[in-house]
């Protein structure tokens, strides 16, 4: 090869990395009542296909966090904040406690949405929350409709869990129930204490009220409160904006979204696949082991029957899903485009 040829490629190589742009994804938590977001990792930008006009802000679920240790490898939205920020979006992944109700957690996630945009100038942003993480964003949708561009759901648990029902209903076996129930509850609430501590922020939990949230009757309630793009039939769409637009100049009305999966045993590496076989038992009809197919319907429903399990829809853990089906992460980009296309 000619030394004119080298120079030229190297020059042309030389060029390419000095105009790729790193972008970094942000972790916030809340204390007290103050919220704040820092650096949780960075990405080389090579799309715009997932820049949304809005920042995307990630709300995770039920024990969940940002990330375990500070560690890449342990973030909950597992190589998908990575993925969305090389595509161009701009993405606030939000810690809030690990169990507690909706009310709870959502009060923290508005904080850390306020904040979110008092850092970046947007007049609003779009919300996507996986499992609690989607009844969370549901409560700040209804909060501050006019600050929010969607709400996008992924295996919420909107008409609320058998399994939530059936661990409430051992609670109360006679003798035993009472005696275990502390015990339990408050060794959850410790655990998860401190894994709230190892991924920024430790939140005080309460396992029981998160219980109570996500069990039929807990959910029938705060759907009466929050009825925002819920379908008005067991499993239909709900309707894809809601909240009201008052003044007619758009700026109340929020779009809703949603997928989910319905496949236990996806892979069997995964360790978590056997609990997850296990407690979709406890769910009649397909389910994605912990949340029904019907209660994961929230406005458009993009689709219901992926062959993931809860944990898969999050592409956790590290990545062991189906190796035959839609990538998590495809499935996140995906919709950023969508939002993206929707002038959202």
């Amino acid at each position: 090869m000619k030394v004119s040829t080298l120079v030229f490629t190297g020059t042309l190589l030389a060029s390419s990395l000095a105009s790729a742009t790193t972008a970094s994804y942000q972790f916030c938590s809340t204390s007290g009542s103050t919220s704040s977001c820092k650096t949780g990792g960075s990405a080389t930008v090579t799309s715009t296909y997932a820049q949304t006009k809005y920042p995307l802000v990630m709300a995770h679920g039920m024990g969940g966090f940002t990330a375990i240790g500070g560690l890449s490898i342990g973030q909950y939205f597992y190589g998908i904040n990575s993925d969305l920020t090389a595509n161009g979006a701009k993405v606030f992944a939000t810690q809030v406690t690990s169990f507690d109700s909706s009310y709870v957690r959502g009060e923290q996630l508005l904080s850390q949405v306020k904040q979110i945009m008092a850092i970046t100038g947007s007049p609003k942003v779009n919300l996507i929350g996986h499992s609690q993480g989607t009844m969370d964003s549901r409560y700040v949708a209804a909060i501050i409709p006019s600050k929010i561009a969607s709400v996008t759901g992924v295996g919420g648990p909107n008409l609320g869990s058998p399994v939530a029902d059936t661990i409430k209903a051992a609670s109360t076996i006679p003798v035993l129930g009472p005696v275990l129930k502390p015990l339990i509850t408050g060794g959850i609430d410790a655990f998860f204490k401190l894994l709230d501590m190892s991924s920024g922020q430790a939140y005080t939990n309460s396992s029981w009220n998160g219980l109570n949230q996500l069990t039929t009757v807990g959910s029938a309630a705060f759907n009466a409160q929050f009825p925002q793009g819920m379908p008005s039939t067991k499993c239909g769409n709900g309707a894809d904006s809601g909240n009201g637009d008052g003044d007619g100049d758009g700026s109340s009305v929020v779009k809703y979204y949603s997928w989910g999966g319905t496949k236990n045993l996806t892979n069997l590496l995964d360790i978590s696949d056997p609990f997850l076989a296990l407690t979709g038992l406890m769910i009649p009809g397909p389910n994605d082991g912990l949340v029904g197919q019907c209660s994961s319907h929230l406005g458009l429903v993009i689709r219901d029957n992926y062959s993931q399990n809860h944990l898969d829809e999050v592409n956790l853990v590290f990545g062991l899903v189906d190796v035959f089906s839609a990538s998590p992460v495809t499935l996140y980009r995906n919709q950023a485009n969508r939002l993206k296309t929707a002038g959202l």
